[in-house]
């Protein structure tokens, strides 16, 4: 495996990361920022990210590096919406998308380093660009897009019940 002291590091950061993830979608359905397991999310995944740019197995500039780039972005996307009007009554819907597709970028990445490195001996795929990875992104992609349309539907439906609710009734 021949992790350096700092790939450690990096890699308990980022399983902090996947594990948080995987607690607030289950537990809030989505990334809630305002939750101990999302705001833990957020800081691993910010601290892995930028760990991350800081690994150079290759000697050069690498697609995860990108990778790490684009989680940064929007994670800043995310944090617009959630702090400002600039995206209107769209920035709930924004923000979900943005905090979703982050645990899409996260899965992707952990799902390829897992089954390029694992099991250690003979990992199961022998890099990142082999065709076996393809239908597990497939997957990925098709499990972001079914949570990330659940969450949307059921913030509008919150969002109606809100505005049907009675003047002065507690929403």
């Amino acid at each position: 495996m021949n992790l350096t002291p700092f790939g450690i590091f990096h890699t308990a950061l980022s399983l902090v990361a996947v594990i948080s993830a995987a607690v607030s979608l289950i537990r809030h359905r989505g990334i809630e920022p305002a939750s101990v397991s999302g705001r833990i999310y957020l800081v691993s995944l910010i601290a892995t990210s930028v760990t991350g740019l800081f690994i150079f197995r290759h000697g050069t500039l690498t697609p995860p590096h990108g990778l790490s780039v684009l989680v940064l972005s929007t994670l800043l996307v995310a944090a617009i919406a959630n702090r400002s009007r600039l995206f209107g009554q769209r920035s709930i819907y924004v923000s979900t998308f943005a905090l979703s597709f982050t645990v899409l970028l996260l899965s992707i990445s952990a799902v390829t380093e897992t089954l390029t490195r694992l099991p250690v001996s003979a990992p199961l795929v022998s890099s990142p660009e082999s065709p076996a990875l393809q239908p597990l992104y497939g997957l990925l992609l098709l499990a972001f897009a079914s949570g990330v349309t659940l969450q949307i539907r059921s913030q509008r439906r919150r969002h109606s019940a809100y505005l049907a609710a009675p003047t002065g009734s507690v929403g």
